[in-house]
């Protein structure tokens, strides 16, 4: 087939001497055995066709590309001076032009790298992310900017809570706008449900102003920290009219959206590397070996840390293939008693798990029943601890649980990778069950009552008349006592720990060692904290920024603690230089965020007689309500949308989008295999090549030598 597509003889005669050494490459061989095993001549003819004659129609189309300006020159009649200058001048032309090119494209490029630079010289604690970057590579760093993103979203969060619900609740206070207060009409015993008067002990003891500031209670209960001062309905004056508990609505859930597509957003760009990387094991190891050495560290100690990552990181994958032959060489017994062990330890886990609910849903229980029978001759150390009490508990139970799965998963016999991995995922798990536990409680004590003293109002009124308060109330609590914790322990544990490593020769204090900064551990903690702030933003509108300033106490907490007292883990988690482990542990705590928002929306009856919501049954009613004050053309519109019958159609179509996009992908991932199949043939031509050419100049060499050795 080459023949026919030959312009000329002295092309053919290429054709004719090249044929035999192409049929000796091993991608030519490859592809015929693929061909013969399948016995399809058709297949091999347009497999082999394509693949030498795309090369050859390359070659032939560069070759046309190179010779046609000489071949356009030669053809004029004029001598070869002027020949000579027609070249010097079409070259000048081209040079000139391509200059032109150059000096625009390099314009544009330093212009719009100079605004990069200028935006990024703006970024929030840029210089010292660097310092932390320079001194521990990029897996620290990487926690660093996490944390940075979490500054900017809370902070983001609190604009939108401050600018719907807040702010203009600060305007009508001064007298410009008239205020609609809820009013409830009730009857009966329901009378009962619209009576709050908040806290008003009168006077008080000289250290209740403490226990108030540190537990929401007291002076903090009637401000705009909680729900329960809300109790508006509307804001209005001639021309403007502001509906309060619709603003409260929707801004609560515009905060989970833009949380969820900004953190989704970031995480894409992280799940591109790490599907790339997770693709080819020997890619892995080459990246590791040739490509894996942080150049931005500076410190001599941070590079004899990160030469012992890497070399950990190395024996782990060598661990894992090493474990994947072991597993794939168990008999039937082994598999049995591994898979019995196993089941068997995850029942101790759960049973660990099981003690800390209940611990925490009994401590819950008596700190409520305090806070409403306590009385001012308590001691204040007494009543602070009863007060944090639930708090003291699951931070008790965040710190002791990972500690006891971390001795636990060593009998499970997992690879290493994994190993680490389903130990995060049990402490995620333990950190975000323990809220919900809480909650839990609170939502059964809210909901139950005595003698169906519920009945008039749907949950416990007189324990809890404005229960929203009281959930923010526990959140605020969670919120500063996880700040006081991060911050006890780098004061009282890490420092000392560092001037006894460093000052005490004794051998207990040296085999103890200095701190190890465990980058994964430590976005457990922010993340654990997030949640809170998601959870407690409806009950508490200015928790997003607490958790502003309580995110930038902990970065320079932090950095302190890092730079003074901690060095980086011997043992790094795998993915630590990457951003998408951090966002997808914050995608789990999302979602069990907003469970509870969406059971205290939907089915537990609001309070009457604190919040925007008090003439509702429930949250979810302003919906129905709002929706029914619009045209009748839009309702039906509104409602055809809530509807079966486009839910049904919606979902469908849904899913052949999905199946499209799986089958595209399916087309794409079946592409890079093939082009990754396609570059490994002609590496393996190029040096099947370049050992033919060197097998032909030994003898071309060995003959020379002879023909001379005759001469001679």
């Amino acid at each position: 087939m080459y023949e026919e597509s030959s312009p000329s003889p002295s092309d053919s005669g290429f054709n004719l001497s090249i044929n035999p050494l192409l049929h000796e490459l091993p991608s030519y061989q490859t592809v015929a055995r693929r061909s013969h095993s399948v016995s399809a001549s058709t297949r091999r003819r347009s497999t082999l066709g394509s693949y030498f004659s795309t090369s050859l129609k390359r070659r032939e189309s560069l070759g046309d590309a190179v010779e046609q300006p000489a071949r356009s020159l030669r053809d004029l009649p004029i001598s070869i001076q002027e020949k000579k200058k027609v070249r010097v001048r079409q070259d000048e032309q081209t040079y000139s032009s391509n200059q032109n090119i150059i000096f625009k494209n390099m314009k544009w490029r330093r212009l719009s790298q100079g605004i990069k630079e200028h935006i990024s010289s703006l970024y929030l604690w840029r210089k010292d992310i660097h310092d932390v970057e320079g001194k521990f590579g990029t897996g620290i760093q990487s926690y660093f900017s996490f944390l940075r993103f979490l500054v900017l979203l809370n902070f983001v969060i609190f604009l939108l809570m401050f600018s719907f619900v807040i702010l203009p609740m600060i305007i009508s206070a001064q007298g410009v706008l008239n205020i609609t207060s809820t009013q409830v009409s009730s009857s009966g015993k329901a009378e009962e449900c619209t009576k709050y008067e908040g806290s008003n002990p009168g006077l008080v003891l000289f250290y209740s102003h403490v226990i108030d500031l540190l537990s929401g209670a007291g002076f903090l209960e009637q401000t705009y920290l909680f729900y329960g001062f809300y109790g508006t309905d509307e804001l209005h004056s001639n021309y403007f009219h502001y509906n309060v508990p619709l603003a409260y609505f929707l801004t609560t859930f515009a905060y989970i959206l833009l949380s969820l597509f900004w953190i989704v957003k970031r995480a894409v760009e992280g799940f591109k590397q790490s599907f790339i990387r997770s693709e080819d094991r020997f890619q892995s190891f080459c990246n590791k070996i040739f490509a894996g050495w942080d150049f931005c560290i500076t410190d001599e100690h941070a590079a004899a840390m990160k030469h012992s990552s890497l070399q950990y990181e190395l024996k782990t994958d060598l661990d894992e293939e090493r474990i994947k032959q072991k597993i794939a060489e168990r008999t039937q017994k082994e598999k049995f008693q591994i898979y019995l062990r196993r089941a068997f330890l995850n029942l101790l886990v759960l049973l660990i798990l099981a003690a800390c609910f209940y611990c925490i849903y009994r401590t819950t229980v008596y700190s409520q029943q305090f806070h409403y029978t306590q009385t001012n001759d308590g001691s204040f150390t007494f009543d602070l601890i009863v007060q944090y009490l639930p708090s003291i508990v699951i931070t008790a139970a965040n710190f002791i649980t990972p500690l006891l799965f971390e001795y636990i998963i060593a009998f499970e016999d997992y690879s290493p990778a994994f190993e680490i991995k389903f130990m995060l995922l049990r402490s995620v798990f333990v950190r975000l069950a323990n809220i919900i536990v809480l909650l839990l409680s609170l939502w059964s004590q809210i909901t139950t009552c005595n003698g169906g003293e519920c009945k008039p109002c749907g949950y416990n009124h007189k324990s809890y008349p404005c229960w929203e308060t009281r959930i923010g109330q526990e959140m605020y609590k969670l919120m500063i006592f996880d700040l006081i914790i991060i911050g006890a322990v780098t004061l009282f544990v890490e420092f000392p720990r560092k001037l006894l490593v460093t000052f005490c020769s004794f051998p207990p204090f040296t085999w103890w060692g200095q701190q190890q900064f465990s980058v994964p551990q430590n976005v457990l903690e922010i993340v654990y904290g997030q949640t809170i702030c998601w959870i407690g933003t409806f009950y508490s509108p200015l928790l997003p920024g607490i958790a502003t300033i309580k995110y930038f106490a902990i970065f320079y907490i932090k950095k302190v603690s890092l730079m003074a007292n901690c060095q980086p883990s011997t043992r790094p988690f795998r993915a630590s230089s990457s951003n998408f482990f951090f966002l997808a542990v914050l995608l789990i705590g999302l979602p069990l965020a907003c469970v509870p928002i969406l059971f205290s929306i939907a089915i537990i009856s609001s309070s009457k007689s604190c919040g925007p919501f008090s003439k509702f049954n429930t949250t979810w009613e302003i919906i129905p309500t709002t929706i029914n004050s619009f045209p009748v053309g839009l309702q039906k519109l509104l409602y055809g949308l809530g509807s079966e019958i486009f839910a049904v159609p919606f979902f469908i179509i849904v899913c052949l989008i999905l199946f499209y996009l799986v089958a595209l992908s399916t087309a794409h991932k079946r592409v890079v295999v093939q082009l990754r199949d396609q570059l490994a043939m002609q590496g393996r031509d190029k040096q099947y090549l370049i050992r033919k050419l060197t097998r032909e100049s030994v003898i071309a060499k060995k003959r020379l030598a002879m023909a001379n050795a005759e001469i001679q």
